[in-house]
């Protein structure tokens, strides 16, 4: 906060920002210090005009992300009421109405990534979806948010390994995906984190019934399989999940936050057995072993983060081992900031239930 009283210096509507505030909401709950509420309604009133348009922000690009900080904006309409807020998520609401879709019906990632589905977007779209109707009574449109999980993990779950494939392409004419499964090459670390963590943040919104039961055992499933590629030695995973001992790979700090930030949340809502609270615990202090240090100053850094990681594009990105390797390792970015606080103050609430 002191680092970044701006949250987004170039003043663009990144959904990675949404998962820093939301960490900041997480600490608000927990501690009910009203310096990270304002943090939070500062940085969106940059962003929210005087009527509750986003003036950064285009509908008509119908790209997933976008739609990701919609929950934060719930989350402030609810603490403060003000109808900004709510009408900014309504807009974003929109977006998901018009989304165009495969034709099985799930999300397109962006209107440039055509008939596309990545693990990225269940978090960016579908959390905020299941979120949307629960709060404001869309009850109907429940089924549509369960299906977006279902055909993701249908289209691109690995029988042998259990992983989800980064991304599928249901026209097989992108160059990066294989011309008979429209799987993109790899187990991508951040792109599984990114759907664990969707998975288990839209069961709060779901009442117990036998879709929130199908979706516990996905959860389930999904962490089960990335434990079995789990480091034995630091407790946490590398970049390409399945492939540790390639030389080139590393340990990624983004990846193992989200891990934890699933498995510690699960655990605390009940939808995992006692015995992954230890495996919480390790995992936690593998990643301030590995991956957090600290300041002169006193501030903490998040190391050893993947900048950025897609397929396709401009940049004509092929989905091999050596791309995914030879994108730059930062410090601080948003998309590893973010799952750190969440995965820490997860552990924080656990950890006071223990005592």
């Amino acid at each position: 906060m002191e680092r970044k009283p701006n949250i987004n210096p170039r003043m663009r509507w990144e959904y990675e920002d949404g998962v820093v505030l939301e960490g900041m909401y997480l600490l608000w709950k927990q501690t009910g210090d009203r310096e990270y509420l304002d943090y939070i309604k500062r940085n969106l009133d940059l962003f929210v005009d005087g009527v509750g348009n986003i003036p950064k922000y285009s509908l008509q690009e119908f790209n997933i992300d976008h739609v990701n900080n919609g929950k934060i904006l719930i989350d402030l309409y609810n603490e403060t009421k003000d109808e900004r807020y709510k009408k900014a998520a309504d807009l974003l609401r929109e977006q998901l109405r018009r989304h165009p879709r495969t034709m099985e019906g799930s999300f397109w990632h962006k209107q440039i990534y055509p008939y596309q589905v990545w693990l990225d977007g269940l978090y960016m779209g579908s959390v905020f979806y299941g979120k949307y109707i629960h709060t404001y009574g869309e009850e109907e449109n429940w089924e549509d948010v369960i299906n977006q999980f279902l055909l993701c993990e249908k289209n691109t779950r690995d029988d042998k390994t259990g992983l989800l494939h980064h991304a599928y392409d249901e026209t097989r004419e992108q160059p990066w995906a294989d011309k008979e499964t429209g799987l993109s090459q790899h187990f991508w670390g951040r792109s599984v984190g990114w759907f664990a963590m969707a998975l288990v943040d839209v069961l709060d919104y779901l009442d117990g019934n036998e879709q929130k039961q199908r979706l516990i055992v996905m959860l389930k499933d999904v962490l089960d399989a990335v434990m079995k590629f789990q480091d034995k030695e630091t407790a946490l995973w590398y970049q390409i999940l399945d492939q540790g001992t390639r030389k080139g790979n590393y340990l990624e700090s983004s990846c193992s936050c989200m891990f934890l930030y699933a498995i510690a949340k699960g655990v605390r809502k009940g939808y995992l057995e006692e015995v992954w609270y230890e495996i919480a615990e390790k995992i936690y202090e593998g990643v301030l072993d590995e991956f957090i240090t600290e300041t002169k100053e006193g501030y903490i850094n998040v190391n050893k983060i993947c900048y950025v990681g897609g397929l396709g594009g401009a940049e004509k990105r092929d989905g091999s081992f050596t791309y995914y390797i030879s994108e730059p390792i930062v410090t601080n970015d948003h998309k590893g900031l973010g799952p750190f606080i969440l995965a820490s103050a997860e552990m924080e609430w656990l950890n006071k239930g223990k005592r």
